[in-house]
């Protein structure tokens, strides 16, 4: 019974062997469109939902309905004797009829991008968009539109709040910053030169980028998730389609996308709207001094025992820091318990610290160290900021 078993195996087996000589010698193409084919469905059987397409489509539904469209409406004055007023093309569109000694009113407009973070219409977007507008329209992405007021502005971190009147506004999730790291895929959402709300995607290309000279207090999440002009104010989003930061400037030489793009963490953009939502502003600490970068090179120059710290090169007459008897050239090493390793970091210190209250700083002097208290000033607010060329 078994070598008849046997027999029957082995003659099965040779005759398959035949087939498959035969048709790889006179048909090979078979059995290699055959394999192609089985490998193509084990590679469709297990995707990667965090790298799929249908994985990041399912982020931008999620996040595109609370990403508004901003239209910014400013008057301009053009001065008596301005050369436009000259200007045969501009009179024809304009008319002939100027303002008797006080030129002529003309309106510009612009654009930018903007979040709805609440289901009370609280929208996040940057301070230069919506700077000296004289009127904020809000479109959002299911067509409605809405007139937004400034609830208030913080021109130090380029963040602005507004808020518009409209039922059951989208809203988008706040997303965990804390846990982002370089490399994980983002979706930049926005209006780049007015064409329309536009995705597109990248990674995180580095965290708390500063010394950019964009914004007074800088922590930039850094990206290569194309950001155009017009983008200002918009959504970077995780693969979830949360709320990773707002979109904000670009490294450019030409104006057009390079892929250095920067975005407030969200993290930031919430603490600064909690704070005008509560107080109407923005309130920090200040102590009255101009600081300076101590570098390892400076340090050896002065023959200094340390190499990180602020050198202070100026001191306000009657400011806090005066009043503490701070001098010219005394290097600032902590606020309160926490190293300054350099002028950002001392801005981002004291900026915490509560008006009126008492914090203790560690100075060297002369080469020894010394520790003084310092009544904290409110930080003034600041002159009107210019946009910046490298900003979108």
């Amino acid at each position: 019974m078994l070598k008849k078993l046997w027999l029957n195996f082995a003659q099965t087996a040779t005759i398959t062997v035949a087939i498959l000589f035969v048709v790889t010698t006179l048909k090979p193409e078979w059995s290699s469109a055959r394999l192609m084919s089985s490998m193509v469905q084990v590679f469709e059987a297990a995707p990667n939902p965090k790298l799929s397409a249908m994985g990041l489509s399912q982020a931008s539904r999620a996040a595109m309905p609370a990403v508004v469209n901003i239209y910014t409406t400013q008057e301009m004055r053009l001065p008596p004797g301005h050369p436009l007023l000259d200007d045969p093309q501009f009179r024809r569109f304009f008319g002939d009829d100027d303002e008797p000694k006080g030129g002529r009113r003309e309106r510009s407009s612009s654009l930018g991008s903007g979040v709805i973070v609440s289901a009370q219409g609280h929208i996040l977007t940057n301070h230069h968009v919506i700077e000296a507008a004289d009127e904020i329209e809000v479109a959002l992405a299911d067509g409605r539109k809405a007139i937004a007021k400034v609830v208030g502005s913080d021109p130090e971190t380029d963040l602005a709040v507004l808020k518009i009147d409209i039922a059951n506004p989208p809203t988008i999730t706040f997303g965990n910053v804390a846990q982002t790291q370089v490399g994980d895929v983002v979706l930049a959402i926005g209006n780049p030169f007015g064409v329309g709300q536009t995705v597109t995607m990248g990674i995180v290309s580095a965290l708390g980028r500063s010394h950019l000279g964009i914004n007074t207090f800088e922590n930039f999440i850094q990206t290569d998730a194309a950001i155009n002009p017009g983008n200002s104010g918009g959504a970077l989003v995780d693969a979830e389609g949360h709320l990773l930061g707002i979109n904000t400037a670009i490294y450019s030489r030409s104006g057009g996308s390079l892929g250095i793009g920067f975005a407030i963490p969200a993290s930031t953009a919430r603490q600064v709207m909690e704070a005008i939502l509560t107080t109407g502003s923005v309130v920090r600490g200040y102590i009255g001094v101009e600081p300076q970068d101590l570098t390892p090179e400076l340090a050896d120059a002065l023959r200094l025992s340390v190499k990180e710290g602020t050198i202070i090169t100026g001191v306000m007459k009657g400011g806090p820091a005066d009043k503490a008897g701070i001098k010219v050239g005394d290097i600032l090493l902590k606020v309160g318990d926490a190293p300054v390793r350099d002028t950002t970091d001392m801005l981002n210190l004291i900026a915490q610290l509560k008006p009126e209250d008492t914090s203790p700083l560690t100075l060297l002097r002369n080469g020894k160290e010394t520790r003084v208290q310092v009544k904290i000033g409110k930080r003034p607010t600041p002159p009107r900021m210019t946009k910046m060329p490298e900003e979108d």
